[in-house]
């Protein structure tokens, strides 16, 4: 199975918008989309989401995911991976490398962690 994402709510619509012009096989869905969780729904309940569904989650919440991670592995769950978006750098370079991981990438390679983009 292809690499799937959920991008975080708090992020522009721009990101889906331009990841399914890039990848328009792969299913890009934003928090708050149709049989997705809803906006403002917690962030432990959007990686218990996100490993039901086998998705990647997208987000620019750098301060309290990794602890939510934490909380999540230590009670014996699993993510398919959270890709955390680096401050200072333009969508274009953050949308390029979500691309090429999603083209060129391994799903397992990112299981259990958080991994920062661009790379």
């Amino acid at each position: 199975m292809s690499i799937q994402y959920l991008i975080d709510e708090n992020l522009p619509p721009l990101y889906q918008e331009q990841l399914r012009r890039y990848l328009p096989q792969s299913t890009i869905l934003m928090v708050g989309d149709p049989n997705v969780p809803p906006k403002g729904t917690l962030d432990p309940e959007i990686l218990l989401w996100c490993e039901q569904h086998d998705f990647i989650l997208v987000t620019n919440n750098r301060r309290s995911m990794p602890v939510h991670l934490a909380e999540h592995l230590e009670k014996n769950r699993q993510s398919h991976g959270i890709f955390v978006l680096r401050k200072k750098f333009t969508i274009g370079e953050i949308i390029n490398d979500l691309v090429f991981i999603a083209q060129a990438g391994d799903k397992n390679d990112y299981q259990n962690r958080i991994t920062h983009i661009p790379l």
